[in-house]
């Protein structure tokens, strides 16, 4: 089956699945824009936490769209905690989950299952490819990667295919996406990491190996990475802001994929991981946080 962009999509609703550090972000975003967005997640707090985000985010994002001359009415922003409840009517569906295959999976087989019959349906996630999500879905042509960089401090949004993905849908997806104020790059063939990610992969695991060797600190590598590099943060000070759980998880499915990789960027993320300590979103990682 061929899909293609809804011709209606200003008048319908964007789903986000997960209200987490990206899903909330991303929802942000879209109803900045002017799209009425439903925020699903199965916890009351996170459901909380990300309108509250959202209610503070959007004056700035609303601005820069309109110095951008793409001003528009911010849209309605509701949660529920069903993802079936969220989903008549939307014509995309961003899944934000954490970074596992075994959540993924059966969403996805949900989210084909009972999204309309023209909705499209993209996974945020970092590392997977979208061809590794659709084992229960029965119309893969509409689904592929949408993955996010950190809105608002970054606008890039990556675009991928799980090998199915309707010819030409990812050109039309990035048009509409820049109606938003996104910056869509798209990946032309599958790759681990997309394009960002993939080069971000190697900085962040040397970065970690300096530090676990012992040669500098977490404090040193992001000073002179910044120093050197123009940077306006380091990628310690990155990693914290992503959280360090889903920066061992992305880095364990690395190192599936490739055993070859070295063990000691990942022993130094396990020792924060298994102390608690998993960046800004708990106060604490590799740099302290007030609340």
């Amino acid at each position: 089956m061929k899909f293609s962009l809804p011709a209606n999509v200003s008048e319908r609703p964007i789903v986000v699945v997960g209200a987490g550090t990206l899903g909330r972000r991303i929802a942000a975003v879209f109803a900045a824009g002017g799209s009425d967005v439903r925020i699903a997640d199965l916890q009351e707090a996170q459901r909380d936490a990300a309108l509250a985000y959202i209610d503070e985010a959007l004056p700035e994002l609303s601005e820069r769209l309109t110095k951008q001359g793409k001003g528009a009415t911010a849209g309605k922003v509701t949660a529920t905690e069903q993802v079936a409840d969220a989903l008549p009517g939307a014509w995309l569906v961003v899944e934000a989950v954490p970074e596992r295959l075994d959540i993924k999976r059966p969403l996805f087989g949900q989210l084909d299952e009972l999204a309309d019959d023209d909705a499209l349906l993209a996974t945020n996630s970092s590392s997977y490819a979208s061809r590794l999500v659709i084992d229960e879905v029965k119309n893969p042509e509409r689904v592929f990667n949408m993955h996010f960089a950190m809105p608002p401090a970054s606008m890039a949004v990556e675009l991928m295919s799980d090998g199915q993905t309707t010819e030409g849908l990812l050109d039309d997806v990035a048009e509409e996406l820049r109606r938003f104020g996104l910056e869509p790059f798209i990946a032309h063939a599958e790759s681990t990491g997309f394009i960002f990610n993939r080069i971000w992969a190697a900085i962040k695991r040397e970065s970690l190996a300096v530090v676990e060797e012992g040669v500098s600190t977490p404090e040193d590598v992001d000073a002179i990475m910044k120093a050197n590099m123009g940077l306006a943060a380091g990628p310690f000070a990155l990693m914290d802001q992503v959280g360090l759980d889903v920066v061992l998880d992305i880095e364990e499915h690395y190192a599936a994929e490739t055993p070859t990789l070295p063990q000691g960027p990942r022993d130094l993320l396990h020792r924060y991981v298994d102390a608690g300590k998993l960046g800004r979103k708990s106060g604490e990682g590799f740099y302290s946080y007030d609340e």
